[in-house]
């Protein structure tokens, strides 16, 4: 394979309205089938009129507006630091800003994503085959930031005419391995590589990359949408303020639960796992609150059997004990209730360790005041 990325010059700004595929023909009479044409999206959105009118001084007026549309362009926010947001727009894409864009463009406007990249795709390219008789592939791209990684690249938004995915799937190796995950998102390579000819300053908006295929499929194919990971399979989908912010809610909303008794082993709860989350807690509960799981298995059995609610799939007890004395809180009312709390950020630290559990009276005879079932 022998691969040539070419940077189509000459096409000029463009204003809402521009027949986009008149420009390119114009600007490359050498475009011909079999060509990936990797747009930017900028111009696709100036073309289809997704401008939005600022303030164009620098100012509160100006950021108000930004804020309005950053929030009218967001299904969710991901992340945030500082004046930095990250946010899911209602395309499922997670882009600083909504991939909303002020370089390129008059400073009274603001340039929105397009809103349909896949369907822009079809049409450009649908325009370029009947009008001008280049049966190409057409790739909608815009520049994105990776998680742990510095830098940006190209990335696509919409494409026409090519599978997003090359999946490996079921494939063998040259080693005999089959493969079960490969799945390359070669329009994303293919936007990358594009960009490498385009720049952010050089105003060439559109590239075209030769060799990479010999002929063009008929059909546009699901286009670039299906690159969006739905929430169930992201593993990722929370920035570290936001996921801090979901646990908090998760654990002022904890409740009972039964314990199961299955530890990753199938064996029980890991003692190592519970010592864990009593040491989490341990300089934020009250001075003399005790948390102690017993770990003698005959000792353990013995006093789950003087326990009248003791759940019958639980493995392991943790026995609670308030401060003997009122010193840290001033009244015995005062120390259950400061226990009561103790006693719920223990279980969210149990919880946040996957292990369940729910509260019990403690052993007739024992001097704690209650046990933890897990």
């Amino acid at each position: 394979m022998k691969l040539e990325i070419l940077p189509v010059l000459g096409i000029g700004d463009v204003t809402e309205g521009d027949d986009l595929a008149a420009m390119i023909t114009t600007a490359a009479p050498w475009l011909r089938d079999g060509d990936v044409l990797v747009v930017t999206s900028k111009i696709v959105s100036k073309a289809e009129g997704r401008l939005v009118d600022v303030p164009a001084a620098d100012g509160p007026e100006r950021e108000a507006a930004r804020e309005e549309i950053l929030t009218a362009e967001t299904a969710r926010p991901v992340a945030r630091r500082g004046p930095t947001r990250i946010v899911q727009t209602h395309h499922g894409f997670v882009m600083a800003s909504a991939g909303i864009d002020a370089s390129n463009v008059d400073p009274s406007r603001l340039v929105l994503l397009p809103k349909d990249p896949d369907a822009s795709a079809r049409g450009l390219r649908a325009a370029l085959r009947e009008r001008h008789g280049a049966d190409v592939v057409v790739i909608v791209s815009d520049t994105m930031g990776r998680p742990w990684r510095n830098g940006l690249t190209d990335v696509a938004l919409g494409v026409a005419g090519l599978s997003a995915i090359r999946d490996h799937r079921g494939e063998v190796d040259p080693y005999g391995n089959e493969l079960s995950i490969t799945q390359m998102a070669v329009v994303d390579e293919l936007a990358g590589a594009g960009e490498l000819v385009k720049g952010k300053r050089d105003q060439v908006p559109v590239a075209v990359i030769r060799g990479y295929l010999n002929a063009v499929d008929p059909v546009d194919g699901a286009g670039a949408a299906v690159l969006v990971r739905n929430a169930e399979q992201d593993l990722f989908s929370l920035g570290t303020a936001e996921a801090r912010a979901s646990g908090l809610r998760a654990a002022a909303t904890l409740a009972e639960a039964t314990p199961t008794g299955a530890g990753p082993d199938g064996t029980g709860v890991d003692p190592a796992v519970v010592d864990r989350a009593i040491a989490m807690v341990a300089d934020v509960v009250a001075p003399g609150t005790l948390f102690s799981m017993v770990t003698h298995e005959e000792v353990r059995d013995r006093l789950a059997g003087a326990v009248p609610d003791w759940p019958a799939g639980a493995t392991a007890m943790v026995l609670c004990t308030p401060p003997d004395d009122t010193a840290a809180t001033g009244s015995a009312a005062g120390t259950l209730v400061r226990f009561g709390a103790d006693l719920h950020r223990l279980r969210a630290a149990l919880a946040a360790e996957g292990v369940a559990s729910s509260v019990t009276a403690p052993p007739s005879g024992s001097t704690a005041v209650a046990a933890l079932a897990l």
